[in-house]
């Protein structure tokens, strides 16, 4: 893992603990809407396979098990340790299994996802190209896979109430629980972060068919990929089965 990706990680062990109370607060509850239209989007079934990526504290991931219902399976993935603790946490009661993993290297084989989310990840991957790949493998042919994020408006008034709100709002609330410099990081990563069509088009080079939907006056967005139904074997051609891409689920090697 590089030393950029280690500090990414870090930021979110360090904010574990206090990350649902302020999702709540900074969105003021409207990110339970935004993701009930991301597991929409990626059209889960009952008795499907999913994945969710980078899934915190497993919000999206327990949407998806709902839809999936007892005849289904679902993975949460997560590369920060104290993130999959929550999750696990407030999931007790729901059949999960949570991997510990960098969606840069998962260790799941080629097809192997009927669907899959990730939520406020793939603007902290130090590879979006590669993660992308990644994705790609691990569907199977005509799935999809929906990724909600923040997003930098094209519309200047939006830019400027987005930056105003991070600074004004988000940052100071982060303040009063000690987590101001994880929660500065936000408007430059939104900044830095491809823009739709440029998330279409690094989707697009991958093979995925790819549309972004912004939302939220564009200061969000989700990107809904879908992998062809007729492909090839797939990028990388690893082995089959779900796990350590040899045997067994865990850390990739």
């Amino acid at each position: 893992m590089s030393d950029q990706s280690h500090e990414i990680q870090g930021i979110f062990d360090n904010i574990s603990s206090n990350y649902d109370q302020l999702n709540d607060w900074i969105s003021w509850g409207q990110h339970r809407i935004w993701k009930l239209m991301t597991v929409k989007w990626a059209e889960p079934k009952p008795g499907d396979t999913c994945v969710d990526l980078c899934c915190g504290s497993g919000d999206l991931t327990r949407l998806l098990a709902e839809k999936v219902g007892t005849q289904g399976k679902v993975y949460g993935v997560d590369f920060a340790p104290q993130m999959l603790a929550i999750a696990k946490q407030k999931s007790s009661e729901v059949q999960i299994d949570w991997v510990e993993a960098d969606v840069l290297d998962l260790p799941f084989a080629d097809n192997t996802f009927d669907g899959a989310t990730m939520g406020y990840g793939l603007r902290n991957v130090v590879d979006i190209p590669k993660s992308l790949k990644e994705i790609y493998r691990i569907l199977k042919p005509g799935a999809k896979a929906a990724i909600l994020d923040f997003h930098l408006p094209s519309q200047p008034l939006f830019r400027q109430f987005e930056q105003w709100y991070m600074e004004t709002i988000v940052v100071p609330l982060a303040r009063h629980q000690g987590l101001e410099e994880e929660y500065a990081y936000i408007w430059p990563s939104i900044q830095r972060f491809p823009r739709g069509p440029e998330q279409e088009s690094l989707a697009e080079q991958v093979g995925f068919r790819a549309t972004h939907y912004p939302i939220v006056g564009g200061t969000l967005g989700v990107l809904v990929l879908t992998k062809a139904k007729s492909v090839e074997s797939g990028i990388g051609n690893r082995e089959s089965g779900i796990g350590n891409r040899e045997s067994g689920i865990g850390n990739s090697n």
